[in-house]
């Protein structure tokens, strides 16, 4: 097991969460002493697991663009959604992770969806920027899990670098459970070099097909 410094739970709060669509559920927000990155992460606990049910776990990095403006460039504020419904109905734990733009940070990341509108695809448009392909580190999200007594979990993700990353920080993934997909006419493009670039799990030959139309 790597050597990360263990993090303590700072505050936990319990807040009534109500989305647009009308789904409600409540939820436990924590916060956290000693995350290795210094980053106002949360966990966001949802439901009740049964007595030694693995739980279900989504490591989400913040999109203020699609979280909070729903914008269509992406597919994270649908994600999210359907990740608070499938984790409350299952029992497990969101962690909201302060890692905007595949870690780039929101000014870059709209700078990069500029050039993006020039004809570069989302991992092409940080490179032209000098930054990497994916920048996220999940050393924190590790620690979180640990404080909150998670050494096991199923993954609730399309992306296999996740669970990797967890797996060598100690964590250990049973399973990846796939997010279901959200396309629209602006993220085809997006989604499908999300498959090319980083073999995220989605249906190449759907996304195909809705690009050349």
């Amino acid at each position: 097991m790597p050597d990360t410094p263990a993090a303590t739970p700072r505050a936990r709060v319990r807040v009534p969460l109500r989305f647009q669509d009308g789904y409600a559920v409540d939820a436990d927000l924590v916060t956290f002493h000693g995350l290795a990155d210094g980053q106002e992460h949360l966990a966001v606990v949802l439901g009740d697991p049964a007595p030694g049910a693995v739980p279900l776990v989504r490591l989400h990095s913040e999109c203020l663009t699609g979280d909070v403006f729903g914008s269509a460039r992406c597919d994270c504020g649908p994600q999210l959604r359907e990740a608070v419904e499938r984790i409350a109905q299952r029992g497990g734990v969101l962690l909201y992770l302060r890692q905007e733009g595949r870690g780039i940070g929101l000014y870059n990341k709209l700078d990069a969806y500029a050039l993006q509108d020039e004809g570069l695809d989302t991992y092409e448009a940080n490179a032209a920027l000098g930054l990497p392909e994916d920048a996220r580190d999940y050393t924190s999200a590790a620690q979180m899990l640990r404080a909150l007594g998670i050494e096991r979990l199923d993954l609730l993700s399309n992306n296999p670098d996740k669970a990797d990353q967890l797996r060598n920080l100690g964590i250990e993934v049973r399973d990846r459970v796939p997010t279901g997909v959200f396309t629209t006419a602006h993220n085809v493009r997006y989604l499908r070099a999300k498959v090319l670039q980083t073999q995220h799990t989605l249906p190449l030959g759907q996304l195909t097909e809705l690009n050349a139309g």
